[in-house]
Order: structure tokens, then sequence, then C-alpha cells
């Protein structure tokens, strides 16, 4: 059976000179790989998914080992799953579910190691005020309070 480990070096040499980025390796059953990239700036295109395929044959023995290949991009709209996708993220609005099941929508302000910020409109009544204004508030989140965060689309 061909290692995860090996194909997912096979995609790290291909995008770390090319500003893309692996999001996610795997290789199944019967050999079926599967492979997500996302670019640092812009949008994956079709040619550089079909490069990447290319490549990953040119190293691979079908001789040795038969396998099915997938390459795509990240689907928009779909949960990040790297530390990547949320730096590529900052400053855009993105839809966030916690853990323990409230959701919320901000903008992503801050990609920590551990962390990260979004900034929300919350009501919030100054001191001496009768009635709560509404104000933009950065809350924090460990990446293990959430069970996902994506890229909201804007129209």
């Amino acid at each position: 059976m061909i290692s995860r480990e090996t194909v997912f070096q096979l995609v790290e040499s291909w995008t770390e000179a090319r500003g893309f980025f692996p999001v996610d390796v795997t290789v199944g059953q019967d050999n079926l790989i599967c492979v997500e990239i996302e670019a640092d700036r812009g949008s994956v295109q079709i040619d550089d998914c079909a490069d990447l395929s290319r490549y990953i044959e040119e190293h691979l023995d079908r001789d040795k080992e038969d396998y099915s290949l997938e390459v795509s991009s990240a689907g928009i709209g779909q949960p990040f799953k790297v530390h990547r996708q949320f730096l590529k993220h900052v400053g855009k609005d993105v839809d966030v579910c916690l853990k323990d099941g409230r959701k919320l929508t901000g903008i992503l302000s801050r990609a920590g190691e551990e962390d990260f910020s979004v900034t929300v409109p919350r009501k919030v009544r100054p001191e001496g005020a009768k009635r709560p204004v509404m104000k933009e508030i950065d809350e924090i989140y460990r990446y293990d309070q959430t069970a996902w965060v994506r890229y909201r689309l804007v129209f």
C-alpha cells in the first residue's frame, strides 16, 4: 500500500515553489489517493490540479502498485482543515460553529498558533447609558473549542 507520508512529501515538494499548500492527503482502501490543495493567493485552477496529478504519477510506479488518484482544490464553503487556511482568510468573513452548538458570523481578525479572533457585532450597554448600542467586539476562541470554521461567501 502507498503511504500517506510518501504522497504528502510529493505534494509538498510540488506546492512549496508554486504558491500552493496541501490541505488534505488521504490514501484509502484499494490505494485511492485523494489530494486537496489551496493557493496562498487567488484560487486553484484545473490546470494546477492536472499538473500536480502528473507530477505525482511521475513519481509513483503503477507497475509496482496500482492506485487511483484524485487531485482537487479545497472546496469553497468547506471547513478549514489546516492553520494556513486560517492565515489566508484573516480579514475576511467567516462562519464559526463552536462545539457547544453556538454559531457566529464575523470577520476573522487574527489566527494564532493556539487560538483565533473573530470580530462580531454585539449589543453593549455603555456605562451610564440607558440603551445598549451595537459595537464590534473581538472574541477569542481556541481551535479545540470549534466544530468548524469556514469562509463565508458574501454577495
